[in-house]
């Protein structure tokens, strides 16, 4: 099998994925085509790191690092492996996943070249397969409510983008870039509309503020639930007043 028989770009600013052709900007970051690789260059020239978050949670990026690409996290849950997000270079020697979903339709990755090479399945929420950048990605399965899998509970809360959701796996929260962490003060994401954004935040407050959960992971960090929650209360607080 050549993965690499169809033409693929990467990103090196955002490690955005580019399908089936060579467009004079990224459509995710803006940048001008002269920062783009090949997808086999950068299988070549960049791997993926697997970091542990806890016995059956790894987080993986790729190495050395690609531009501004987001994390994406490895879950052994129950009787298969479960991807949330993809990251952006392909690397053959990673444990075979049997699903990769999505949090929402900017960090697709390279999961065209992983679902081909295991034979895995891809699952995004039918809002964000609208997008223009997720046209020339494969998605098997395309959910529009929330779910469980394997343990994994999934909430669509929109906000963010229309299909955006957040996931829990036992003691772990997985909530991307819907809120950055800096300096010791949260911001929600600004791209999307504000008012719904911060009206996601709110029903992730409400979802979660009853749960016994030990740890947050987004798409560059892993923090303690309760420090979490406690920024996400400042940053709700500030928002409304």
């Amino acid at each position: 099998m050549n993965l690499f028989e169809n033409e693929q770009y990467v990103c090196k600013v955002c490690g955005f994925n580019i399908i089936g052709h060579f467009p004079e900007r990224c459509p995710f970051c803006d940048a001008l085509n002269e920062n783009f690789i090949t997808a086999e260059n950068c299988s070549e020239n960049y791997k993926v790191l697997e970091t542990k978050v806890t016995n059956k949670v790894k987080r993986l990026n790729s190495t050395p690092p690609l531009g501004l690409e987001h994390t994406a996290y490895s879950i052994k849950a129950e009787d298969q492996t479960i991807w949330i997000d993809c990251p952006s270079t392909f690397d053959s020697s990673l444990e075979k996943m049997d699903k990769i979903i999505f949090t929402h339709h900017h960090f697709l990755g390279a999961s065209n070249l992983y679902r081909s090479y295991n034979t895995a399945f891809v699952w995004i929420h039918i809002e964000d397969s609208k997008h223009i950048m997720s046209q020339n990605h494969p998605f098997d399965k395309k959910f529009d409510t929330d779910f469980h899998l394997s343990g994994i509970k999934a909430f669509h809360i929109d906000g963010h983008t229309p299909g955006f959701t957040f996931f829990s796996y036992e003691d772990v929260v997985f909530v991307c870039d819907y809120v950055s962490i800096s300096e010791g003060k949260m911001k929600f994401n600004p791209y999307g509309p504000h008012g719904k954004t911060i009206e996601g935040g709110k029903l992730i407050k409400k979802l979660l503020e009853n749960g016994n959960y030990q740890k947050v992971c987004g798409f560059d960090y892993v923090v303690a639930f309760s420090e979490w929650m406690s920024l996400l209360d400042d940053l709700l607080n500030s928002s409304t007043n």
